[in-house]
This record gives C-alpha cells, sequence and structure tokens, in this order.
C-alpha cells in the first residue's frame, strides 16, 4: 500500500513579506521598537531635508515652476516607484507622510531665510540624532545588521512602520 502524497503547492512570498521578515528579525525588543518610531521619521526627514537644501539648477522651460522642483524631487519620485512595486496601498500611505514632511521643510526654509539656522545643517544634525538613536537600539536589541543590510533597510524602514500602523487601524497593504 502506496502513501498518499497529497500535492502541496508552496505559495511564493512576495518580496515585501520577505523584507519585512528581515527586517522585523533584528527589530524584537520593546525598547528598540519604540527607538524605530522615533528614529526612522527623524532620518527621513533628514533625508528629505538635505535632498532639498542641494541647489537646484534653474530650468528655463519650468518658467514660474522653477523652485518646485529639487533634487529631493527625484529622491521622492524613485522611493515612490519602489514602494509601489512592493505595495501600492503603502506608497499610498508613504507619499502622504512625505508630504506632511515636505511641509515640514519648507517650514525650516522660511525660517532659515528668516535668519534661522540652514536647512543642511539642521537635517545634518537630525539624521546623526536619529542615526545614534538607531545604533543605541541595535546595541539593546543585541543583534547587528550588516552595512549591506543597513543600506536597503533605510528604504524598508518607514514603510514597515506604516505596515504596523496600518495592521493597528486595519487597513489592508495589498
Amino acid at each position: 500500500m502506496k502513501k498518499e502524497q497529497k500535492n502541496v503547492t508552496k505559495v511564493p512570498q512576495r518580496e515585501i513579506d520577505v523584507l519585512f521578515a528581515e527586517y522585523a528579525a533584528t527589530r524584537q525588543h520593546p525598547l528598540n521598537r519604540l527607538i524605530h518610531w522615533v528614529c526612522i521619521p527623524l532620518i527621513l526627514f533628514s533625508i528629505l531635508g538635505l535632498a532639498w537644501s542641494v541647489p537646484f539648477p534653474h530650468l528655463d522651460f519650468l518658467g514660474k515652476y522653477n523652485g518646485f522642483l529639487n533634487w529631493a524631487s527625484f529622491l521622492i519620485a524613485f522611493a515612490g516607484y519602489y514602494y509601489y512595486r512592493l505595495s501600492p496601498v503603502l506608497s499610498y500611505m508613504m507619499l502622504l507622510l512625505v508630504f506632511a514632511l515636505s511641509l515640514i521643510v519648507v517650514q525650516f526654509e522660511k525660517w532659515q531665510l528668516s535668519g534661522g539656522p540652514a536647512l543642511w545643517l539642521v537635517c545634518t544634525v537630525t539624521l546623526v540624532a536619529g542615526v545614534a538613536g538607531l545604533l543605541i537600539g541595535q546595541k539593546i536589541e543585541g543583534k547587528k545588521t550588516s552595512i549591506l543590510s543597513g543600506v536597503k533597510f533605510v528604504l524598508i524602514g518607514p514603510i514597515w512602520l506604516l505596515e504596523i500602523f496600518s495592521i493597528k487601524i486595519g487597513l489592508k497593504r495589498h
């Protein structure tokens, strides 16, 4: 008598699920997760602000819209496309977050014009603080991530947090 073999088909994991599983594996400690909720938005803001503060050439064909396009625009477009490939719903949430952060960047630009600190300086200090926080979280966690994973996870961190948020509010991401 032969044993019956069940035809079990493996469902391939989506890229986003693999990335989230990798990311979450080294972020289990509750304090490290809390640090991520603070530091990831700080890092996101600072990267956006640093790209925003790099001088962009004047393009005649833009006419009155010169100034609305800057290096951050290209960063947003690249990230938006990458996130859309992973999860359309999370990419829309990310665009809303980037829009909110852009409004804050503009306020810092206005502050700079009225005599406040330079945008690039504010963003550099914020970036250093955010990265330092993540390194403290990594120390608390006790698990190191490789540098290459760190570069990949710069993009994954924000949507990982949005994924957690979307689960908490009952929003389907797919």
